[in-house]
Order: C-alpha cells, then structure tokens, then sequence
C-alpha cells in the first residue's frame, strides 16, 4: 500500500464517505449488499487469509468510510446492525465448535479401538493435568494475561518431563499407526490440533498464531453482542 493509498484509508476511517464535501460513495451503509459484521467492528472473513481456515473474501462490501457513517449514524438512532452481525458471527463459531467435536469423536473411536493398549494411569494422569493447564493457558490468552499463560507453559513443560519418560515406556509396546495418534488432543478455541507434547516454543506459536487469535477476536466479539442483545 502506498502512502497516498494509506493516508486515503485513514481519512475514510475517521470522516466517511462525504469527507471530501460530498458522498462519492455509490453505496450507503444501509444498502443490504454492505456487510453488517464489518460495520459493527468484525468480519471473520478478514481474520483468516493464508490459513488452513481460510473462507475468502466476503461476499459483501466492506467499506471504512461506510463503516464510519454508521458509526456517526448509530449515536443517535438504532439500526439494529449487531442483531445481523450476532447472527453471522454465531453461524461461524457454531461450524467451528461442530468441527472441534467431530475432531474429539475421531481421535476418541481411534483411541477407543487401541483399547487393549491401556496407558498406565501414572501417564493418563500427568496427561490430565497437562490437558487442563492448557485449557487454562487457553483461557487466559483469550483474556489478553498473556504473562499469566506463559507462566503456566513453563509449568507445562516441567509436568511434560515426567510424561515423556513415562510415555516413552508405554509407546514402545504400541504399533506405529497409533503412536501419533495417542498424542494429540484439540484445540478448544479453534479447532486445530495440537501435540500433547508439543514444546513450549510450538504452543506458544499455536496460541499466539493468526489462526488461534483470530477465532479468540470473533468468539470475545459474540460475546460482546451477545451481551449487548441482552441489555
């Protein structure tokens, strides 16, 4: 993007369409082929580019200057924009929750047809608990502590030296093809996969990468419409 193309996008942002003394706009914020998520603060369709979540561009317009009439518009009137925004946001975290259970199913039946390999419970407990500080690193890298969950990887990774000298035991009486399987478990916030043994480094590049963060942005943005509905 140029300078000129970069000064032209902020001044779109901050005055809108009529900034130049007249709307050169074909287009208004109300017209149904504008994007209502965009105009509220967030399109998932922007969130994604160049990853394995990629759903392309939206088929809907997506304006700064329209974005900035709305904004100046909806201090003193009620279009009811977030109700459609709510909708779009919610039919695109719903999708991504049925993947995170159809994920959970198959390694489930896979682990469930290695049964006769039990995992010693001294293991099955050490994965236990690296499960849930994950959910609580989860949990605080979507509330910003971002300091917070980094002190939990570092506890990760110590409980993780006890389960790698276990597991390294149970592994070598089990087939290859279900090796990998045994070590993974999903990610609750968007769907990926994540190794039960993955290393500090990695996990912090799955929790800090576009895609973790950007199903963080959508799923705080529902809530907040959520919220806002309610009141």
């Amino acid at each position: 993007m140029s300078a000129h193309e970069h000064v032209r996008k902020l001044l779109d942002q901050l005055m809108g369409t009529s900034r130049d003394g007249e709307n050169k706009e074909t287009l208004t914020f109300t017209d149904p082929r504008v994007c209502r998520a965009f105009l509220t603060g967030l399109c998932p369709h922007d969130l994604f580019t160049n990853t394995k979540m990629d759903i392309g561009e939206c088929s809907k317009v997506h304006s700064l200057a329209l974005r900035a009439d709305y904004e100046k518009a909806a201090v003193s009137g009620n279009y009811e924009f977030e109700v459609d925004a709510l909708e779009q946001l919610l039919y695109f975290i719903k999708d991504c929750d049925r993947k995170i259970q159809i994920a959970k199913r198959r390694l489930a039946e896979t682990q469930t047809d290695l049964a006769s390999n039990v995992k010693p419970q001294s293991l099955i407990k050490l994965e236990g608990e690296i499960n849930e500080k994950l959910k609580t690193v989860e949990s605080l890298g979507a509330e910003g502590k971002i300091e917070e969950s980094m002190a939990v990887l570092a506890e990760i990774e110590i409980i993780k030296q006890d389960a790698r000298k276990e597991e390294e035991a149970w592994l070598s009486t089990l087939p290859s093809s279900a090796m990998q399987q045994q070590k993974l478990r999903v990610c609750e916030v968007c769907a990926a996969y994540l190794g039960l043994y993955d290393n500090d480094q990695r996990l912090a590049d799955h929790f800090g990468g576009k895609l973790h963060m950007g199903f963080i942005r959508v799923r705080q943005r529902l809530k907040e419409l959520q919220v806002n509905k309610l009141t």
